[in-house]
């Protein structure tokens, strides 16, 4: 019984690890609106996940951006009185809240 779960365990986790990360995109969204411009999913390749940047001015939401984005990296900067935020993240569909 032992050597059973042992291999379904190990099944499980190899399954788990080959599957590919599948991302929201979305080209332009505005803060009235639903996605206006390139609605769809991506799946990640080697050394991608799951990117959103949102652009603030005043606090408030004016912009995002969700892809697939290799070597993605977490990141807030400002600019010309707006506020870019750059979040990645790693599991299904995960840009879609962040």
């Amino acid at each position: 019984m032992d050597k059973h779960f042992l291999i379904a365990s190990f099944l499980f986790c190899f399954i788990a690890a080959v599957t590919p990360l599948k991302c929201i995109t979305c080209h332009l969204r505005t803060r009235t609106d639903r996605c206006r411009r390139g609605f769809d999913s991506c799946t990640a390749q080697k050394f991608e996940s799951c990117m959103s940047l949102k652009i603030f001015q005043d606090n408030i939401l004016q912009l995002s951006y969700m892809v697939c984005q290799k070597f993605c990296r977490d990141l807030t900067f400002d600019l010309n009185n707006r506020t870019y935020v750059h979040k990645c993240c790693k599991y299904n569909y995960c840009n879609s809240k962040i």
